[in-house]
């Protein structure tokens, strides 16, 4: 095949991938605004009748008629899903121009969500991100919004945050950075050293990668940086797409120390001076350690070094223990902010 032919045929067959994703997109937003308008329907219905039982009946009497006609996508539960994000959902003008974006079954997972800035939180992050609704499972099982340091802020701060996501797509250090991070797939046995934990990160990289965020990208691992005749080693180096940063890993076992702070700022404000480029923001550093010493991260007021600090647990607890550690951290930081 000569040279034009086979750039002609490329070009065709990138029509054709163009056409069929377009496609999918037009049969995704059709079909999601179906939902909506028979959940809109719905909800009419029951709000003119609130007997207790009406709403189950009436749904049941709608189901039947509708699988008869036209086929198992109207159950039961499809119609209880197509009520529910509307009741969510209930701008119509906002629905339609969120189904361009999303797909049905994302919009069914964020509906569940009781918690509005959590629901926000993960709505926005599947637009910013363009989220599987595989990986918006995952994200929502693995408690993403609860690690990330936003919703460790007061609420006036998670819906500014939230709504610069939104209108101007601007990201923040606190919608990236989660603690704990889950590191139960590198295999680690009871006793290992620090060594040992980067290795494994290293020999998982694709999937320590999945955990930190999909816009970390790998620069080097054991960076070496010359001061005053002395050798420093950053144990990973990375660079955040949208953040438009360095971001240097430290990795420690045991709890924090007050020492780690000055090692960290050593850090960045080498990579401050040498290695930023034109257009580049401040680089970011992350402490990883197997324990956090809270008072000691208090007092220190890291954030105003820019280094964050977040604990990684190799063996994940079980899920109730997680949550309720979980949810005493934010309670506790948010008391915190407001002194």
């Amino acid at each position: 095949m000569e040279n034009i032919e086979k750039q002609s045929l490329e070009k065709i067959e990138a029509l054709i991938v163009q056409s069929t994703y377009q496609v999918a997109l037009s049969v995704n937003t059709i079909m999601s605004n179906l939902y909506w308008h028979i959940g809109k329907e719905i909800k009419g219905v029951l709000l003119q009748n609130q007997k207790a039982d009406y709403g189950q009946k009436f749904i049941e009497i709608v189901s039947k008629t509708l699988i008869t006609k036209y086929g198992k996508g109207y159950n039961k539960s499809n119609l209880f899903n197509a009520m529910k994000v509307f009741e969510v959902f209930e701008d119509e003008n906002i629905f339609h121009a969120l189904s361009g974006k999303l797909s049905w079954t994302h919009f069914r997972q964020i509906a569940y969500i009781s918690e509005p800035l959590k629901r926000e939180f993960y709505l926005e992050m599947c637009k910013s991100e363009r989220w599987s609704t595989r990986t918006l499972q995952d994200r929502i099982k693995s408690m993403l919004y609860e690690r990330t340091a936003i919703s460790k802020k007061p609420d006036e701060t998670i819906k500014n945050e939230l709504k610069n996501l939104k209108n101007a797509q601007k990201i923040s250090p606190d919608l990236i950075f989660k603690d704990p991070y889950f590191l139960d797939f590198l295999g680690l046995k009871d006793t290992y050293s620090e060594k040992d934990l980067e290795n494994a990160i290293l020999a998982e990289l694709q999937r320590f990668l999945i955990e930190l965020g999909s816009d970390f990208a790998f620069l080097s691992r054991q960076k070496r940086i010359t001061i005053d005749h002395t050798d420093y080693y950053i144990d990973l180096l990375f660079y955040h797409r949208r953040l438009k940063c360095l971001v240097a890993l430290d990795l420690k076992l045991g709890d924090f120390e007050a020492g780690y702070k000055g090692q960290m700022e050593l850090y960045l404000r080498y990579l401050e001076k040498y290695e930023k480029v034109d257009g580049e923001n401040s680089p970011i550093g992350l402490i990883l350690c197997s324990g956090k010493n809270e008072e000691h991260i208090e007092l220190l007021d890291l954030e105003k070094s820019n280094i964050r600090v977040a604990e990684y647990l190799t063996i994940l607890p079980p899920m109730e223990l997680l949550k309720e550690k979980l949810h005493k951290a934010i309670e506790y930081a948010k008391v915190r902010n407001e002194y």
